[in-house]
């Protein structure tokens, strides 16, 4: 619960000195924020068994999925995503997703 609520500050942080963010994010602050993303899909973004590979995903897709899980219209039977997405703002989402769509998928 600690790491979760100092995940949550350092969103709420890191969302406040962005700013000018294009559509399609930025790939920098996007790898600098995939640190929230990293315990459940790993560094490379390649998940495992049980969690879902990101890693080289379509960045609208990845966008889409995350607008998706802070609406509430997906929710995941672990309730991770369901958690973090809500926090994110729309920037943060579209770097998540620009700089996963650089990594090299499966």
């Amino acid at each position: 619960m600690l790491y979760k609520n100092l995940i949550i500050s350092f969103l709420f942080v890191f969302s406040w000195t962005v700013t000018g963010v294009s559509a399609n994010g930025d790939i920098a602050r996007g790898k600098a924020l995939s640190i929230i993303c990293v315990d459940c899909h790993g560094s490379d973004g390649l998940g495992d068994e049980y969690i879902p590979a990101i890693a080289g995903m379509d960045s609208k897709y990845i966008r889409e999925a995350l607008l998706d899980f802070k609406s509430g219209a997906r929710i995941d039977e672990n309730e991770e995503m369901s958690e973090i997405a809500p926090d994110l703002s729309t920037n943060n989402i579209a770097d998540l997703a620009a700089y996963y769509a650089t990594l090299p998928g499966q």
